[in-house]
């Protein structure tokens, strides 16, 4: 496959700033990286949409797509056209959510300098209120085939995109208890999108399926080849004791979360503010390098 980049990689982070909730006036759908011909032209043209926190986004949010693409290539008649995270609003309201434009910008830089086919969409970020999941898949397919037209052949036909969850055997865990998701709801995701579901430690995919047969053809189930239960949580845990998350998380995530001083207790670590740099010298940001997050 062959991915094609403009060199916008962070518009999406930019369109944060000076944002009110729910002000979409300079909301711009990112498609720098949006494939807009096939290279089969009997392949279906496929997106990923990949919906979360990403408080902060690591290294495994990213192989994520990676071990989807995979299996994609592999398995399915679908052709990869793009990926797209797509943080939650500040409406969600978690224990441990950064603000909405900390977490677009951390999974700006990840996807900018490590990827060539991944994107960053801040829509569901900026709005006013939490959207749900369906909502925000309908807004990905109305972008793609409504707007952009879908995707075109070598022979100038035009197919639509299917749109697709990405998501953890965590997600599809809650899709299976009753009263976590509405049946309206799952119906839409699973039965109109489908969804690609990466396997995670600790979590019975097989008995979250067997609550979701309506759909299970919809539903591609990917192994993990390479066990990592890496998460976001682990990570803010290890943060706030000054441990290293170094090849846990991208390295500009890191310098980032340095930067602004997120997931940081500085009242459980003192004096992690002020660790001082190679030359002796207190660094501006409180924190030298990425070795100020070791303890």
């Amino acid at each position: 496959m062959s991915y094609e980049t403009n060199g916008r990689g962070r518009q999406t982070a930019s369109q944060l700033n000076g944002h009110s909730d729910g002000d979409l006036s300079s909301y711009a759908f990112p498609d720098h990286r949006l494939r807009r011909k096939l290279d089969d032209p009997s392949k279906t043209p496929l997106v990923l949409v990949a919906c979360g926190s990403f408080s902060p986004i690591t290294n495994l949010h990213l192989r994520m797509f990676e071990m989807v693409a995979d299996h994609v290539r592999f398995h399915t008649e679908y052709e990869i056209v793009g990926g797209f995270l797509s943080p939650v609003s500040d409406a969600y309201e978690k224990a441990g959510l950064a603000s909405a434009k900390h977490r677009v910008a951390m999974c700006d830089l990840a996807v900018d300098q490590t990827s060539n086919w991944l994107m960053v969409d801040p829509w569901e970020a900026i709005q006013k209120d939490y959207t749900r999941t369906a909502l925000v898949l309908d807004h990905f397919d109305h972008e793609v085939n409504v707007v952009r037209g879908g995707a075109e052949t070598s022979t100038g036909e035009r197919k639509l995109v299917h749109v697709a969850l990405l998501a953890g055997a965590d997600l599809i865990g809650t899709m299976s208890t009753p009263g976590v998701w509405s049946e309206s709801d799952l119906d839409h995701i699973l039965g109109r999108y489908g969804a690609f579901i990466v396997e995670r430690t600790g979590t019975d995919i097989d008995e979250a399926l067997s609550h979701l047969q309506p759909w299970k053809e919809n539903i591609h189930v990917i192994p993990q080849l390479i066990q990592n239960d890496v998460s976001s949580t682990k990570i803010r845990q290890s943060l706030k004791k000054a441990m290293s998350v170094r090849y846990l998380i991208p390295a500009p995530v890191i310098k980032y979360i340095q930067q602004h001083g997120l997931y940081i207790d500085d009242s459980a670590v003192p004096g992690i503010y002020a660790q001082e740099n190679r030359s002796g010298t207190p660094t501006p940001d409180g924190v030298s390098d990425l070795e100020g997050l070791r303890s």
